[in-house]
Formats: structure tokens, sequence, C-alpha cells
């Protein structure tokens, strides 16, 4: 049989699978299910900073300045009610006895503050790994692409100094120069670099004149934003890449190890299809490399990644010429 096994975050996974954070692993049950299905490590549902912020702030004090619009605060107030701080720790520490597989805490985060200090506890609660959701939409033009892109180290050098579990990072593709950023941010000492986060898509509902959530669920159409970067920046970047986004299928797993992830996160095909279209993905993979030969997944993991070329966009252009020089 074909050995599945990978490493990420200084793991060795039995398989690339992950689940990613989201409301399929906000459960000890879904977890159980999950690795009763073969995820090799799943990714808990995040807490928001917010979420953080405003347990530590209900004995003090009110801070205005923690929660400025009113919709948020009560959000963040019903949101706690149901998934509070001392409920997610507990949620780490009885997934641990549940399972034998990695279990990787998430917060969403967009600020350096005072929550950082609750990365110790996470790390506390026996969690093996934190991932940091990070995304900070461009938007505000006060603010110089520097002066964001210093947030992410910010945030990143207080956690890591605080936690000695591995801390990877998601992000999104909003960088004006993403290759050289994801290449500072691994020089940070995370030790793996997720792409990419899935972000509120707005809709506008033209009869009630109201905002609401659109492409919730990714398509196996978007497998190409993150497969081109992967593909970029495996062989550059100085910690483990995990493929996000787009991720239906087992062809989709083996084209993201191929461009040189060393895991893939999966979310949105379980809630399509159940938690049993892991076997179904993880016998395609194995199928595929008895095919082709392959005894372990070292053996092709990155294969047709970029590499060390020295002017990927070169390479990425002349792909782009080729493809349109047969279109009439």
């Amino acid at each position: 049989m074909a050995d599945l096994s990978t490493t990420y975050l200084g793991f060795k996974l039995k398989n690339p699978i992950i689940i990613g954070s989201s409301g399929l692993t906000n459960s000890v049950e879904n977890i159980k299910e999950a690795a009763a299905n073969g995820a090799a490590a799943v990714v808990l549902k995040s807490l928001f900073e917010e979420q953080i912020q405003y347990a530590a702030s209900i004995n003090e004090v009110k801070n205005e300045n923690v929660n400025p619009y009113p919709e948020t605060e009560q959000y963040i107030r019903n949101y706690t009610g149901i998934n509070d701080v001392e409920t997610y720790l507990n949620l780490i520490r009885e997934s641990k006895k549940a399972v034998d597989i990695p279990i990787i805490a998430s917060i969403n985060c967009v600020s350096l503050s005072e929550w950082t200090n609750f990365a110790k506890k996470i790390e506390e609660a026996d969690a093996d790994a934190l991932e940091l959701n990070i995304f900070i939409l461009p938007s505000d033009p006060h603010f110089s692409g520097e002066q964001n892109e210093q947030i992410y180290f910010d945030i990143l050098n207080s956690v890591i100094k605080t936690i000695k579990i591995p801390v990877a990072v998601k992000i999104s593709y909003y960088f004006s120069g993403l290759a050289k950023m994801t290449l500072k941010l691994s020089w940070t000492g995370i030790s793996g670099l997720v792409l990419f986060n899935r972000f509120y898509s707005p809709d506008i509902d033209i009869e009630n004149f109201e905002l609401k959530a659109n492409h919730v669920f990714s398509s196996p159409a978007e497998l190409s934003f993150s497969l081109r970067w992967v593909a970029m920046l495996s062989s550059r970047v100085n910690c483990d890449i995990a493929a996000s986004t787009g991720i239906h299928d087992g062809k989709a797993v083996i084209k993201q190890l191929l461009a040189g992830a060393k895991a893939v996160q999966i979310a949105s095909v379980i809630y399509k299809k159940g938690f049993q279209e892991i076997g179904v993905m993880l016998t395609e993979l194995e199928e595929w490399m008895t095919r082709h030969k392959f005894t372990s997944t070292d053996q092709f993991i990155g294969k047709m990644c970029v590499g060390k070329t020295e002017n990927p966009a070169a390479y990425e252009r002349v792909q782009f010429m080729k493809h349109f020089s047969g279109i009439e």
C-alpha cells in the first residue's frame, strides 16, 4: 500500500487532509467523526479576537475602544453566549481526549492587543498548534500597504514570544507584493502558511435593501487561486504550506501536493457531501500514487512547483501567452 503520510507543522500526519476551521470543527462529536473518516488533523472553529477582548473586559470597566460599533458588541455578546472563551478551551481539552490526531486551535484576528496573551491559555489547554487567521482588508485610505502589513508582523511576533507550540498563519492574497510578504512572514519563526483564507463576500438584496453573504462555500473553480501561489512559493518560503479553498476531490489534493503543499484544508466539500468524502478523496489519491508507482508522498510533493527560478512572474507570463496563443 502507498504511504499517504506527510509532515506539517512538525507533525507526521497519516495523510494530507485536514479539516479546516469551520462549523464542522466546533464540537467533539464532529471532530470524532472527522477522525473516524480519515482526517489527519482538524483546525477548530475560530475564536474572534473581539470575543477574547469582550470576555477579558466583562469584569472591568467597559472599554469603549474595544467594540466601537454597537452592532458589533451585540453580535459578540450573543455569540459569546454560545461559544465563549472557556467553552473553547474545553473543546480543545475534550477533543484531545477523544481523538489521536493533532488539534489545531484558531484565532481570527485583525489587530495587536492584549488578546495575544490568550494564546498561552490555548497552549495550556493542550492544543497541538495555533493557526492565526489574519485578514486585514486594505480598504482604509489612511493606511498604507506597509502599515497594514506591519500589523501581521506585530501580531506574529507577540504570539510567537508567548507560546512554544507551532504557529501557522492563514492569509489572503490581498498584497501588492504577495511573494515578498510570504517570504518575510516565513522568517518570523512560524511553522506554516495557509493559502488562502476565505473571507466575507458581500451581495445586495435588491428587494429588501439589505446586505447578505454570497459564495459562502468554495467551488472547484477556485482551486487555481491557491494552486498558482503554492506552486510559486512552496520552494521559497522557510515553512510548510497548506493549501485551502477549491479542494473538492482527490484530484485537487494531488494537484496541490504536486505544487508543493504539505497538506490541504477542506471544508466546503464536507458540508456538501459529508465526512465520508474524506475516504473517497484518500482512495483517489492512493490509486493515483499506485498508478504512477509512487510509494510515498515525499516522492512527488513539489514535483510541479515553479522551483527556485529567479523570475516566477516571467514563467507565469509564458504560460499565459501559451494559453491565449491558441485562442482565436
